[in-house]
């Protein structure tokens, strides 16, 4: 490796290390925020579709 390449590689490795806290607060943040949106629906995914009647489907099915 050159010493332009190595000195190329150490800033690259040092704004890694520099940005690495937040970008780590910023995965937690999106993990908490997944979570909480995942909460919301996840009782309408496990709930069964409703069925209807073959004779509800055919409009067979008197509605008050």
């Amino acid at each position: 490796m050159t010493p332009t390449q190595h000195r190329v590689r150490d800033r690259i490795e040092a704004l890694i290390r520099l940005a690495a806290p937040a970008l780590d607060l910023l995965l937690v943040a999106g993990d908490r925020v997944s979570r909480a949106a995942d909460r919301g629906d996840a009782t309408a995914e496990l709930s069964p579709p409703a069925v209807r009647s073959e004779r509800a489907m055919a409009g067979q099915v008197r509605r008050d």
